[in-house]
C-alpha cells in the first residue's frame, strides 16, 4: 500500500493544485490539505483523482541495506525484548534480519524511517516510558514496525541496534536518503559496508 500513496503523493505534489497548501502521506493514505477560500473539497478530490490513473502501477522505490550493530550498548533493549518474546537475542537478530521492509512513511521527528511490517514473532508494544534521549541511528521496534531514528530524540520504540550511516541531513536535497515505497533490509555491520 505505501507505494501507491508515494506515488499518489509526488503525483499531486508534481501537479500543483491550486488550493492545496500541503500534503502529508501516511502508511495508508494521504492526506491533501487546501485553503477553503481558494478552492473546495470536490474540486480538490476530482484534480487528484485525475492526477491517478486508476490502473497505473506504483514506481519501483530504490532498495537499501543497512548495516547494523546489534545489542550492548548500540541496542540496549535486545535482552529485553528477547525475554519479553520468548526468544534468545540471537534469533531476534535473524527474525529481524530475514524480512524486507516497506517504508511506510518517514516523519514523527526529522529522518525517521517507519517500516513495515515487522514480523508477527518481533511484535511488542511500546516502552510504558519513553527515553528523553534515543541516539541518531537507532534501529527499534514497536507494534507492527521497525524503524530508524534519523536524529537524536526522545522516543518510546524499544532499541535493538544501531547504523553508523548518517541518514539524514538538513542540508542535502533531499535531506533523507528514503522515500515512501523503497525497500530496506537490515545485516550485521561486520558483513557490509556502511
Amino acid at each position: 500500500m505505501s507505494a501507491t500513496v508515494g506515488a499518489a503523493w509526488r503525483a499531486v505534489r508534481a501537479g500543483r493544485l491550486g488550493g492545496v497548501v500541503d500534503t502529508v502521506p501516511g502508511p495508508a493514505s494521504l492526506l491533501v490539505r487546501f485553503d477553503p477560500l481558494r478552492t473546495t473539497a470536490e474540486a480538490v478530490r476530482l484534480a487528484v483523482e485525475a492526477l491517478l490513473p486508476a490502473d497505473a502501477d506504483p514506481a519501483p522505490g530504490r532498495t537499501h541495506t543497512l548495516a547494523v550493530r546489534y545489542g550492548g550498548t548500540d541496542g540496549p533493549d535486545l535482552d529485553e525484548v528477547a525475554g519479553r518474546l520468548g526468544m534468545r537475542p540471537e534469533a531476534v537478530i535473524r527474525a529481524h534480519q530475514q524480512a524486507h521492509y516497506s517504508v511506510l512513511v518517514t516523519g514523527f521527528m526529522p529522518g525517521f524511517v517507519y517500516l513495515g511490517p515487522l514480523a508477527p514473532s518481533l511484535r511488542l508494544p511500546r516502552r510504558e516510558y519513553p527515553r528523553r534521549v534515543v541516539p541518531a541511528g537507532s534501529v527499534a521496534i514497536a507494534e507492527a514496525q521497525t524503524g530508524v531514528y534519523g536524529v537524536q530524540s526522545a522516543g518510546g520504540w524499544w532499541l535493538i541496534g544501531r547504523v553508523e550511516a548518517r541518514l539524514f541531513d538538513p542540508r542535502a536535497n533531499p535531506p533523507t536518503r528514503f522515500a515512501i515505497g523503497d525497500q530496506v533490509s537490515f545485516q550485521p555491520a561486520d558483513h557490509i559496508g556502511m
